[in-house]
């Protein structure tokens, strides 16, 4: 059984990006474009190989139609205490 490096609520945040992505209509390379980056930089961090930081991920919440306090606020209901990242 393989196991994810990252924490439920960092997988949570990664597949609430991707479907916000999807619902808004934009392929990877849209969303790329709109944010100044290569298609790679979405792929990676869609795919895990890249966190993002605060910033970026503001950024990317906007673009894609997302409230990012919103999300956060999912995200802080999965933490609890000793929560590995």
């Amino acid at each position: 059984m393989s196991r994810s490096v990252f924490s439920e609520p960092y997988e949570v945040l990664l597949q609430a990006l991707i479907e916000g992505r999807r619902a808004a209509g934009l392929r990877q390379i849209d969303l790329a474009e709109r944010l100044g980056k290569p298609q790679s930089f979405v792929s990676k961090f869609e795919n895990g190989e890249r966190r993002l930081d605060v910033v970026e991920f503001l950024v990317i919440a906007k673009i894609i139609g997302l409230d990012p306090h919103a999300l956060i606020d999912r995200l802080s209901g999965l933490l609890k205490p000793g929560t590995r990242i």
